[in-house]
């Protein structure tokens, strides 16, 4: 990693601080599992099955957490050339435009500009992640009904960064010389959420076609 890309992916640069897993825990372990077959250099498509007499939600519950962490610190590396000058409108290129919708100030799709939608993504990610009716870290505590819609909703918004980055900053990208890291983020969390079925095909489109 060259020195220029050190100074760039350092805890300084992260959006957001990390979420952690807990060590002792059934999380902390699979998350040591997942991170054992990256690092091993396991083919991507294998790295993201479900490993053998493991559940499926604590399985998604941990590459939500880790894809949240590093889809963050992407997002940090290029947010200095996201503003509302460069980016008004959140979109990936002319034909996908990306509105805002929450429980509480946008009841209704707002346009924003891409920070600020950034923003309110990121803030809206750590508040489900940190909730423990959603995201229960005590060993025995059951994943609520809900769990996997929630999962869902957070992979499909976590994609429309990637495809934000890809389609207006990836020039910014390729000058820190991060692109093997970036692309091999994007294919991790791609083959992910396809093993999966985790995020409509129509939200894949802007990168798939």
């Amino acid at each position: 990693m060259s020195m220029a890309l050190k100074q760039v992916f350092n805890k300084d640069r992260t959006f957001r601080p990390k979420r952690k897993f807990e060590p002792g825990t059934q999380r902390f372990e699979l998350h040591k599992k997942a991170q054992a077959s990256l690092n091993a250099g396991l083919d991507l498509k294998q790295a993201v099955q479900l490993p053998h007499g493991e559940d499926l939600n604590d399985w998604v519950a941990v590459h939500v957490v880790d894809f949240f962490n590093r889809i963050n610190l992407i997002y940090g590396t290029i947010s200095d050339s996201c503003t509302d000058q460069t980016c008004p409108v959140m979109s990936g290129g002319p034909k996908y435009e990306y509105r805002w919708q929450d429980e509480h100030k946008y009841k209704r799709p707002t346009a924003l500009s891409a920070p600020k939608y950034m923003s309110l993504l990121m803030d809206w990610i750590e508040v489900q992640i940190n909730n423990e009716n959603i995201f229960p870290t005590n060993v025995g505590t059951p994943f609520p009904k809900t769990f996997m819609q929630v999962a869902k909703k957070i992979l499909s918004r976590l994609f429309r960064v990637f495809v934000h980055v890809y389609i207006h900053h990836f020039d910014r990208v390729s000058q820190m010389g991060a692109e093997a890291h970036v692309n091999t983020c994007y294919k991790h969390f791609y083959y992910f959420v396809t093993e999966f079925n985790l995020t409509d095909h129509k939200e894949l489109e802007p990168l798939v076609s």
